[in-house]
Parts: C-alpha cells; sequence; structure tokens
C-alpha cells in the first residue's frame, strides 16, 4: 500500500492469470518459420496477456499450466513471446500431442509456481538413442529451450537433423519442476525395444552349457580361439590362346592359411608386403612354356616375325 496525495492505493500481488485462448501448432503462425518453438518447451502468447501478468505482477519465471479440459489432460511450459493474434496461442506439436488437441481446439492457461528441479529420469522411446556418443550433454543442450519438465509427458529433442523422443518418468521435488537456472541430476531408463546386454549373455552361456553337457570335448573347444581358413584363390585358370591346359595345370594346389581370428601377427616386418601365390620362377618353366604353345601336331608356329636391336652398339 502506497500514500500519494491523501489517497491510499493497492497494487495486487500474487494473484494468479487465467485465461482461455484457441490453440494452433506452431506451423500455423503466421510470418516465417519457428523452427526454434519446435525446439523447446514454451509457447507464444498474444500481447494482451502480457499486459494482464504485468498488472498481476506474477512471480518470475513465468511458468503456466496447460490444460485440456475435454480429454482432461494438463502440462507446464514457459512463454517464448508475446506476438500471438488475439485469443489465440501456439504451441510446440509434441506438445499438442501430449494433451491431445487439435488445432483450434480451447485450451486453459494459467500461471502457476513451481519448485526448482534436482533430479529428473527419462526413458527414449527409441534404441537410436544409444548411438549418441554423450547422450547427457546432447539432454543438457536441449533443456536450455526448455522452462519446466511435468511428470508423464513426452518431450522432443532434435540432434543430428534426428528427433528423439524421451518420457519424463520422474520429477523431484514434484511431478512437475522448473529447471531455469538450476542444478539437476539426470538419469536414463533403458530405451523402449531395449533388451539387456547381460541377458543375452546369460542365455548364450545357458546354450553352451547344454552343448558341453553333450560332449567333454566340445566343451574344451569353446575355450579355443576361434580359427578361419583363408584360401587365396578359389577359381580356375584359362590360357588365352583357347587351348586347354596341361594335365600338371589342371589341379592346382590352393594355398590355403589358417588365420587365428583376433590375434595379430606378430611376425610382420614393416614395409613388407607379402602375396601368397603359388608361382613358379620364369627360368624353370620356360621351355614346358614353349611346348605348351605348340599347335596340336607337333608344330611350333613363330610367335614373332621382326627382328630385335640393341640400343647400344657392340665394339667389332
Amino acid at each position: 500500500m502506497f500514500h500519494f496525495s491523501g489517497f491510499n492505493m493497492m497494487f495486487p500481488e500474487g494473484r494468479n492469470f487465467h485465461a482461455t485462448y484457441k490453440c494452433f501448432s506452431v506451423s500455423m503462425l503466421p510470418g516465417n518459420e519457428r523452427s526454434d518453438v519446435e525446439k523447446g518447451g514454451k509457447i507464444i502468447m498474444p500481447p494482451s496477456a502480457l499486459d494482464t501478468l504485468t498488472r498481476l505482477n506474477v512471480e518470475y519465471p513465468m511458468l503456466f499450466k496447460l490444460t485440456n479440459g475435454k480429454k482432461s489432460r494438463s502440462s507446464h511450459a514457459g512463454v517464448l513471446e508475446f506476438v500471438a493474434d488475439e485469443g489465440k496461442c501456439y504451441l510446440p506439436y509434441w506438445m499438442m500431442d501430449n494433451l491431445l488437441l487439435v488445432e483450434g481446439d480451447i485450451l486453459n492457461i494459467e500461471s502457476v509456481s513451481l519448485p526448482v528441479a534436482t533430479f529428473s529420469k527419462f526413458q527414449p522411446h527409441s534404441t537410436d538413442f544409444l548411438d549418441i556418443t554423450n547422450p547427457k550433454a546432447v539432454l543438457e543442450n536441449a533443456l536450455r529451450n526448455f522452462a519446466c519438465l511435468t511428470k508423464g509427458d513426452v518431450i522432443a529433442i532434435k540432434y543430428n537433423k534426428k528427433v528423439y523422443e524421451l518420457c519424463v518418468l520422474e520429477t523431484k521435488p514434484g511431478n512437475a519442476v522448473s529447471i531455469i537456472e538450476c542444478d539437476m541430476n539426470v538419469e536414463f531408463e533403458a530405451p523402449v525395444g531395449y533388451k539387456d546386454h547381460s541377458e543375452t549373455q546369460a542365455s548364450g552361456s545357458g546354450q553352451q552349457g547344454a552343448a558341453g553337457a553333450a560332449g567333454g570335448e566340445v566343451a574344451g573347444a569353446t575355450n579355443a580361439i576361434l580359427e578361419e581358413v583363408v584360401e587365396t584363390f578359389k577359381g580356375s585358370g584359362v590360357r588365352l590362346d583357347g587351348k586347354k591346359k596341361k594335365e600338371s595345370q589342371l589341379e592346382t594346389p590352393v594355398v590355403k592359411k589358417v588365420l587365428a581370428r583376433g590375434v595379430p601377427d606378430y611376425d610382420f616386418q614393416f614395409g613388407l608386403i607379402r602375396f601368397d601365390r603359388n608361382i613358379r620362377p620364369i627360368s624353370d618353366r620356360g621351355k614346358e612354356d614353349g611346348a605348351a604353345a605348340g599347335n596340336a601336331d607337333g608344330s611350333d608356329p613363330e610367335s614373332f616375325h621382326g627382328t630385335g636391336f640393341s640400343m647400344k652398339k657392340t665394339r667389332k
């Protein structure tokens, strides 16, 4: 209460703001596309709401409870701007989905005061969330665009051009908390559809135990290093002149190399490349190749009709 020129002037304090608007998704907002609204948990209200909130001396930060009376669904949000048309408000699509709202539905908005968050627990709706290297850092960065969290809501965050949905399983110290300038501990529940790795190992060990009971040798072999046989060449060769190969060349031995899987080659010499090929020296196969090139009647066709020259002249 203030005294001015003999009059007592009283300003209201602690009064709640309450209004009803037609709600629309951000995509219906006139002007340029507002992707920043979709990334967070704040709404856009008309300018008249700001005027009323100022006169009511509403506690800052401004937090609101959103209620869909027809479906008995409620959530909480902050306010981003007061630029909506009168009688309208604009919400992120994920928030409209939580409240079971469609374009043009009636939404009740009232101002509330929420406790500061100390703990929250989230459950991703997809196992793709496990592919993120540091999920806590990604979530922390995304929550900067949020003002509050409500237990049971499914929030949407965007990372690397992909949208991830997370369910708010638990919040402390209440079912709805403010996350503005707070120190909040975050935990993650296993994603929906995720099978625990320990259960997979347990089922696998049970199958190995059954196989070991059938035979002791098989059980002992499970401790050995897995090996694989690498065949350097699996095809067959043909001659360029179309003739049949010699009998000695019909069954060329295939070089097989047994490699221990997962064990490095400790004898490897840096800078040395080895090719596993069964090739005879040229000096040993000169005569055989010459005989093989002959005709079936034994004649030797001339494969070269020219003469050779030496680039270096010999002295007489």
